[in-house]
Order: C-alpha cells, then sequence, then structure tokens
C-alpha cells in the first residue's frame, strides 16, 4: 500500500485539474483511499470497460465506479449509477436509454464520503 506522501508526490505529475482534484478529495477520506492509489498511477493502469461487463457484474441499482473509461460494446439492462473519468459518446447514449445516472468520480467521493454502496471494477 502507498502513504499518502506517496500518492501527494504522484500529483505533480499529474497535468488534468479535474484528475488532481479527485485524487486529493478521494486522499481525505480513508474509505477512497485505494481509489486515490488508482488514480494517481499511470494512465496506462486506467481500465477500459464495456457496457456488457458492466451489466454482467452489477444488479439493479448499484452504484458501480470505473477507474478510466467506459466504452459502448454492449447493451445496459439494468438502471444503475456509474461513475467514471471518461465516457465515449456512444456509450453515454446507451446509459441515459437503459434510464441509468452517470456521475464523476469527484461527484460520488463528494456525494459518498464513506464509500457505501459502491462496487469498484478491477
Amino acid at each position: 500500500m502507498l502513504s499518502k506522501t506517496k500518492i501527494k508526490s504522484r500529483i505533480r505529475k499529474k497535468t488534468n485539474p479535474v484528475l488532481v482534484e479527485t485524487i486529493r478529495e478521494a486522499l481525505k477520506n480513508p474509505a477512497w483511499k485505494e481509489v486515490a492509489k488508482k488514480l494517481s498511477s499511470s494512465t496506462r493502469n486506467y481500465l477500459s470497460v464495456n457496457l456488457s461487463e458492466i451489466d454482467r457484474h452489477s444488479k439493479e441499482g448499484d452504484t458501480i465506479m470505473v477507474l478510466g473509461k467506459v466504452l459502448s460494446n454492449g447493451e445496459l439492462t439494468k438502471k444503475l449509477r456509474i461513475c467514471a473519468l471518461s465516457i465515449s459518446e456512444s456509450a453515454r447514449e446507451k446509459i441515459k436509454e437503459s434510464k441509468s445516472e452517470i456521475v464523476s468520480v469527484l461527484e460520488e467521493i463528494n456525494k459518498n464520503p464513506k464509500a457505501e454502496g459502491v462496487k469498484i471494477l478491477k
């Protein structure tokens, strides 16, 4: 496990101000430390997840967090709350068709400080 100091030193290398703010907010709560660690690492370690995979690993009403990009391959058959760093346009349309909710990772960290009921896809 990385220390907070090491994660903070990794933040200096990041150029995206939204990502930097997300990592800082995640570090404030111990429940989100694993998310801060993953986001502070190289972008090569970020996930690309298709909607079919999200649908397979979730139940109706779940909050799913993707530390990377959501892609549009497959269909979403359940109403979910999806938190992601990035979502492709076609995936965004399919998510809206299934009446699911889309939020950023930063919004979820601020709204749910204890990380209750969040499934992080790895």
